[in-house]
C-alpha cells in the first residue's frame, strides 16, 4: 500500500525541518511526501529543496490559504491512503506509518486515526494529551472527532465524497472527517498510541471570540452536511478539549 503524506506551509521556516525529518525517519518504505508551500518569503522554501529526491513533489506558488494547499496536495497524491502533516507538527515516532498501515490492512478499513500531544514550542514539555478512544457509530454527536493530524483516509473516500470546503473557516478539519466518518459512515482503525507532537497554538482556541466563532462554523458543518446535532453536541465538543488539559 502506497501512502502519501502531504505538508502544507507558509513561512515555517522554523519547524518544517522538524516535520520533514519526522516524515522521512518512517519506517515504512512506500511513502509519497508531498509539500505546497503558500509562496514563502523567508527561507521556507530553501530548506525544503536542499532535500531534494526524498521529497516527491513541491510546489510553491500563492494559495487560497491552507486549506485550498491541502486540496492541492490531495489533487497530486498518487497513494493509497492520504494523510496530513501539519508544518509545526511531526511524527511522535518512526513506525507511525507502519503502524495505520498494519491497522488497516488487518481490519480492511476505510482510514485510521491515532491519539494527539499538545507540546510547547521546544517539543520538550506536554500541555494538553488528546485521547481519541475508539470510534463508535453516532460519536460526533456527543461532540467527538478524531485529531486531524493523525487521520489518514484512503484516496478513494477524497475521489467519491469530496475533499476541504474552502467555505469553512477553520472548521474545514471537521466538516471533512463529520462528512466521512459520521455521514458516509467511514470504517475506521483506532491506533491507541500518540501518533502525532503537535505545537500549540492553534487559531479556533486562542480566544474566547475565535471559540465562539469556531463553534458556529461547526454548526454550519452539520447543516452543509444536512445533519442535525442534539441540542448540546457543539458545545461539548469543547468540553472535550478542557478534559486534555485534564488527562495530561
Amino acid at each position: 500500500m502506497k501512502v502519501s503524506i502531504i505538508t502544507v506551509v507558509y513561512n515555517g521556516e522554523k519547524t518544517i525541518r522538524d516535520s520533514i525529518e519526522s516524515v522521512l525517519r518512517q519506517d515504512y518504505p512506500h511513502i509519497e511526501y508531498i509539500l505546497i508551500d503558500g509562496g514563502s518569503s523567508d527561507t521556507t522554501v530553501d530548506i525544503i529543496r536542499s532535500y531534494g529526491s526524498k521529497i516527491a513533489k513541491v510546489v510553491s506558488e500563492r494559495d487560497k490559504g491552507i486549506y485550498d494547499a491541502m486540496n492541492k496536495g490531495i489533487s497530486y497524491a498518487t497513494g493509497d491512503l492520504i494523510g496530513i502533516l501539519n508544518a509545526d507538527d511531526l511524527y511522535a515516532y518512526d513506525s507511525a506509518v507502519s503502524d495505520v498501515v498494519a491497522a488497516i490492512s488487518r481490519e480492511g478499513s476505510d482510514g485510521a486515526y491515532g491519539d494527539l500531544v499538545y507540546v510547547d514550542p521546544t517539543l520538550t514539555q506536554i500541555r494538553r494529551r488528546w485521547i481519541s478512544g475508539k470510534y463508535r457509530k453516532n460519536m460526533f454527536s456527543w461532540g467527538w472527532m478524531p485529531p486531524h493530524p493523525t487521520f489518514f483516509l484512503r484516496k478513494e473516500w477524497y475521489q467519491k465524497y469530496g475533499s476541504f470546503r474552502l467555505d469553512m473557516g477553520s472548521a474545514a478539519d471537521y466538516e471533512l472527517m463529520l462528512r466521512m466518518i459520521h455521514k458516509q459512515q467511514a470504517n475506521l482503525s483506532y491506533i491507541p498510541r500518540v501518533m502525532i507532537k503537535m505545537r500549540i497554538g492553534g487559531v479556533s482556541n486562542q480566544s474566547i471570540l475565535n471559540r465562539i466563532k469556531a463553534n458556529k462554523s461547526d454548526r454550519k458543518a452539520w447543516v452543509v452536511n444536512e445533519l442535525k446535532p442534539y441540542f448540546f453536541t457543539l458545545w461539548l465538543k469543547p468540553i472535550r478539549k478542557v478534559m486534555q488539559f485534564v488527562n495530561k
